[in-house]
């Protein structure tokens, strides 16, 4: 028997970083997807390995470690926390594949953690639903973060375009949104855990400056909401720009984010900005007739993604 599932990545919209501290955020799934297998091991060897990601791993469930056997396993943490956290310690081989760049601000931990929990699930058949792998993968991003918000692994579970409220509510956007989004990356990649820390010691720092922008973050995201629905993209587009102005103030800006976000600009995009939690990563350019012009600009230097809105979340099934 083996039990399989899958997750999507997402990309953020508006929120990054203010929606730790209890702003809204808007974020969609795309189709870019993790798949998890598991299936009994053989040996008495926990053996995690991954052929598209390269690497190969030896794991001790139950101190959530392991042993690099090639290879370098970018996400290890958040797999380890799952199985500790469901896995009964039995040997298992575990593949797992993965169209998301690592580390690109696009949800790839969390599409991970979705994947690995529903997988462990299935293969211990353990009754779920969506709301409690949601919960779940939170709790796995939390342990490995330090700090996380519900939104990456709320994406990844439900799939669509989501709005998270001030109070946390999910609200799935009932809104066929086929905006021309081009995504740019860097091989510099991004941590979630330290930019997210790094933001708060500034805050903490500089509170009567950072607890402002933070405020605007989330009314950013509030006009932003009502843009999408009538799909005024001139709007989106400025809030964007505006919104990434003050994430450049939070310090995740880098050089190399700032000259695609700034390249896509130039080359006709109307809105640019950082998707995640910066440091490197991604950025997102809203490109209406202009999408071979802007992704030929940011591929002269750096990568491009080219991605939709999919209304396909968490999937996943047992084959005997």
């Amino acid at each position: 028997m083996k039990a399989m599932a899958s997750a999507p990545a997402k990309m953020i919209l508006f929120g990054e970083h203010s929606v730790v501290y209890d702003e809204p955020a808007i974020a969609g799934a795309v189709n870019k997807r993790a798949f998890v297998e598991i299936k009994k091991s053989y040996s008495n060897k926990s053996i995690l390995r991954s052929f598209d990601l390269k690497f190969e791993v030896e794991l001790d469930t139950i101190n959530k470690t392991y042993t690099l056997k090639k290879g370098k396993p970018g996400i290890i943490r958040y797999i380890l926390e799952a199985l500790n956290r469901v896995h009964d310690h039995t040997p298992i081989l575990m593949n797992l594949s993965s169209q998301i760049p690592i580390g690109s601000g696009l949800g790839s931990s969390a599409a991970v953690t979705v994947a690995t929990l529903a997988a462990l699930y299935r293969y211990h058949n353990i009754r779920f639903n969506k709301k409690s792998l949601a919960h779940d993968a939170h709790m796995v991003e939390q342990a490995v973060q330090g700090v996380a918000s519900p939104l990456d692994t709320l994406v990844s579970t439900y799939g669509g375009l989501v709005y998270l409220s001030r109070k946390k509510k999910f609200e799935p956007l009932k809104i066929n949104f086929n905006a021309p989004f081009v995504v740019g990356y860097t091989t510099k990649h991004g941590n979630t855990g330290k930019m997210v820390k790094d933001v708060r010691t500034l805050k903490d720092k500089n509170p009567k400056i950072i607890n402002p922008v933070i405020t605007a973050m989330g009314n950013i995201t509030n006009y932003a909401k009502q843009a999408i629905f009538k799909k005024d993209y001139k709007k989106i587009g400025e809030l964007m720009n505006i919104n990434h102005g003050f994430l450049d103030v939070l310090g995740v800006n880098t050089p190399e984010l700032s000259r695609m976000v700034y390249t896509a600009r130039e080359c006709g995009a109307i809105g640019s900005k950082i998707t995640g939690a910066g440091g490197g990563g991604s950025i997102i350019a809203l490109c209406p007739g202009k999408i071979e012009d802007v992704a030929e600009g940011i591929s002269r230097q750096d990568n491009v993604l080219r991605v939709k809105f999919t209304k396909r979340g968490v999937s996943s099934r047992v084959r005997w």
